[in-house]
């Protein structure tokens, strides 16, 4: 058992360790100028794979997102701006292929709502608090009454 969990360690600490590993690294498909590269990580870093969804294109191994990065390096080496380069990937893929996505009235509803129907569900068993609160008050002298009065008929017939 020792065993295994040192080579589990080894293994983590590697890929932890050694940038060089992420998919985005290949060194045949960089760019030459340094820079633009550098530039081009940080996006890959800030975009989602589609078919991964909980890793960056950087991070990921499947086939469209070496498609993305190749699409990023091509539009970065065009002098596009990131901002360019994600309205280009958002239009063509929605928000979801952005690692953090844009705040708009869609997303907003997503988070708000559910709090939204808490607050209700809340408000609901307040007023329902109130409303047996309301029933169980004592009668008043004419509700009183008319109660007795209905219920003596019932009482005459059980008991004749």
């Amino acid at each position: 058992m020792r065993r295994l969990l040192a080579a589990f360690a080894a293994l983590l600490f590697l890929g932890l360790a050694s940038p060089s590993l992420s998919a985005g690294a290949d060194p045949a498909d960089q760019l030459a100028d340094p820079a633009a590269e550098a530039r081009a990580r940080h996006l890959f870093k800030e975009l989602r794979c589609l078919m991964c969804q909980n890793e960056s294109i950087d991070d990921s191994h499947a086939p469209i997102a070496a498609d993305l990065r190749k699409v990023v390096r091509e539009q970065v080496a065009a002098g596009k701006s990131d901002a360019e380069i994600k309205s280009f990937l958002v239009a063509r893929y929605g928000d979801f292929v952005l690692q953090r996505p844009r705040v708009t009235a869609g997303n907003t509803l997503l988070w708000v709502g559910p709090f939204l129907i808490l607050i209700g569900g809340l408000g609901v068993l307040v007023l329902r608090g109130r409303q047996k609160k309301a029933a169980d008050a004592p009668l008043s002298a004419e509700e009183a009454a008319e109660l007795e009065r209905l219920t003596s008929d019932f009482d005459n017939v059980r008991n004749p």
